[in-house]
């Protein structure tokens, strides 16, 4: 494991949730806990601090948690990406596959604009398919992503792989799943 600021004593971890073998990183103990988001938020910023950027996307709800005070301390403004048909105005949407089945993402159609440079914040990777998905909608209007943040990742699944292309950070690393 590798834990750049200092965070993995806020996560908890649960044996075999949500079935037998996995390990869950329970984010709500590190936001729960003022140093925790401190240093989760000053993370984020301080890997972020050198890329130029427009705009910071953060898919539902765990990137929202991330994302919007990064936004909001770096003065940009802050795009969600929801579950579908949670969003009131014209979007686009992405299908991808899930671990059993698929689930689809939107955004509005209006939210990025050609030329803008992108950062995507989220609290953990672990295949990769959200984010893919998130990626190929920002292409879509014209945007570029510059960088992809997560809190955490379990580099045990793979999820990088699928975004070899694009700068990839994660403030802890966990090696297994």
């Amino acid at each position: 494991m590798q834990d750049r600021c200092g965070i993995d004593q806020y996560v908890r971890s649960i044996p075999d949730f949500p079935e037998q073998g996995i390990i869950f990183r329970d984010i709500t103990s590190i936001i729960q806990s003022p140093e925790g988001l401190k240093k989760s938020i000053d993370g984020i910023i301080e890997s972020i601090k050198d890329v130029e950027f427009d705009i910071v996307v953060g898919p539902e709800s765990r990137g929202f948690i991330f994302g919007m005070p990064v936004a909001y301390m770096l003065g940009k403004g802050f795009v969600p990406v929801r579950k579908k048909g949670k969003l009131p105005c014209e979007t686009i949407e992405k299908e991808y596959a899930l671990e059993y089945g698929t689930a689809i993402v939107e955004m509005h159609k209006d939210a990025i604009r050609p030329g803008d440079k992108v950062v995507i914040i989220d609290d953990l990777v672990a295949t990769g398919g959200t984010i893919e998905a998130i990626i190929q909608m920002i292409e879509s209007l014209g945007g570029e992503v510059v960088k992809i943040q997560f809190v955490m990742e379990l580099a045990g699944l793979s999820g990088r792989e699928k975004l070899k292309n694009y700068d990839v950070d994660s403030l802890i690393v966990y090696d297994g799943k």
